[in-house]
């Protein structure tokens, strides 16, 4: 049911595509940004006054908002003339527009079709999509809120110069525990809209999504969004003394999967734009990085073992390690190539750790194994590494309840015939 028109990349549409995103601890694929719908005109002979502009301020709020602050809002931690973060405001806007929105497919009322909603994409080679739909609006709010979630880590995740410490760039701690719950909560939003609101919108629908809406897509970032959680955990237990070389290979192992899960999602959709290709991109980095990080604790506990065949072990872990970090630094100079262009943040966390290290204990460990064993015996193909189940899971988001206004709300008499309906689906 409903309708779908796509407007192609050449039909002068306006979706922005900013030159360069600066720098980027976590990569937000071009937040999708809504046009304008007229309630009045689709829903006035159905809805009382009250409720018909309730809707319409509540949507031309995240419109008007949306349209100034999508563009940059992944750059530059913005203020209104309140001094309250336009970030906040907007995800606010989206919080406060989404149970008044539900009201239209309450109980499966008809008036889910009787509007068609309007948003830019970004991934998709399409300029915009319209649906008439009213399921479409609540996925791509869901999606919207993932976004500005991943923005606000991003912000969270870009070191600081501390006055206190000389000039090396940090991170706090403060900073990166917040970090780990707005990707959960991300998500989240994620998850909700695959297992909850994709299931809602005929087949026919679903396959005429933008990309950027795709299920593929909505699980791969929702597992970023696990993976840079899990990345943060190991950084804090990189820098903590309690914490084993099991607890962070374990961590690294986790993270490999996450990675691993999203590359698979993406890996066959047709993301070939600009803002697509990047995120391909993206994701293809994280992946090679974490296995270098995984590798890398594998290997250093398979050194501790009192075996030639375990020391074997070791050194093609700790090779293969050395491999995938330099595969990785190569990846990571094709992300930020890619359009838009972007930096990378000062050197910290998980990742400054282990560009250290890896170089280091992988030469000293092959030098002393190759030593004390002949060539030959030792492994050339790394081992596999262990299985871990992820830890880390989305938080359990739910729709909210439909807004209270609707319990009053009567649709006009006559207007819920069927057969009044039949070109509206």
């Amino acid at each position: 049911m409903g309708c779908v028109v796509s407007t192609p990349k050449d039909s002068g549409g306006n979706r922005r595509r900013p030159g360069s995103i600066g720098e980027v601890s976590v990569y937000v694929p071009g937040l999708r940004i809504p046009k304008p719908v007229d309630f009045v005109q689709t829903l006035g002979v159905y809805l009382s006054k009250n409720i018909v502009e309730r809707l319409s301020a509540l949507r031309t709020r995240i419109v008007v908002m949306a349209g100034q602050e999508g563009p940059t809002i992944t750059r530059t931690k913005r203020k209104t003339q309140h001094g309250g973060s336009t970030l906040a405001d907007l995800v606010q806007a989206l919080e406060d527009y989404l149970p008044v929105l539900l009201g239209l497919v309450k109980d499966g009322s008809h008036l889910q079709y009787k509007v068609q909603f309007v948003w830019v994409n970004q991934e998709d080679d399409k300029e915009e999509t319209t649906m008439s739909n009213a399921w479409y609006e609540v996925l791509s709010v869901l999606h919207l809120m993932a976004m500005l979630s991943l923005s606000q880590a991003n912000l969270l995740l870009l070191p600081r110069s501390s006055s206190n410490d000389g000039h090396q760039p940090k991170v706090s701690e403060e900073s990166r525990r917040a970090s780990v719950d707005i990707f959960l909560k991300a998500a989240g939003y994620l998850d909700c809209a695959v297992r909850h609101v994709l299931p809602q919108l005929p087949a026919e629908l679903r396959r005429n999504l933008p990309v950027d809406l795709a299920e593929g897509v909505l699980r791969a970032l929702s597992l970023q969004a696990l993976g840079q959680g899990v990345d943060i955990q190991l950084g804090m237990a990189i820098d903590s003394t309690k914490a084993t070389l099991a607890v962070k290979r374990r961590l690294a192992c986790e993270m490999v999967k996450c990675w691993q899960q999203a590359q698979d999602n993406i890996m066959n959709l047709p993301l070939t734009n600009g803002w697509g290709e990047k995120h391909c991109l993206f994701v293809k980095w994280k992946y090679v990085e974490a296995k270098a990080a995984a590798y890398y604790y594998h290997g250093l506990i398979l050194d501790e073992g009192n075996t030639e065949k375990s020391h074997g072990m070791a050194v093609a872990a700790l090779q293969a390690a050395d491999e995938y970090f330099k595969e990785s630094k190569k990846l990571c100079e094709a992300f930020n190539a890619a359009s838009p262009l972007s930096r990378n943040s000062p050197p910290w966390g998980t990742m400054k750790y282990l560009s250290e290290k890896i170089p280091k204990d992988t030469s000293s460990k092959v030098r002393i194994n190759r030593d004390l064993y002949s060539h030959e015996r030792i492994m050339e193909t790394a081992p596999t590494l262990p299985d871990f189940a992820l830890a880390l899971k989305p938080d359990e988001y739910q729709l909210p309840q439909v807004d209270s206004s609707w319990r009053t709300e009567n649709i006009k008499v006559g207007q819920t015939d069927p057969n009044n309906l039949k070109g509206d689906k």
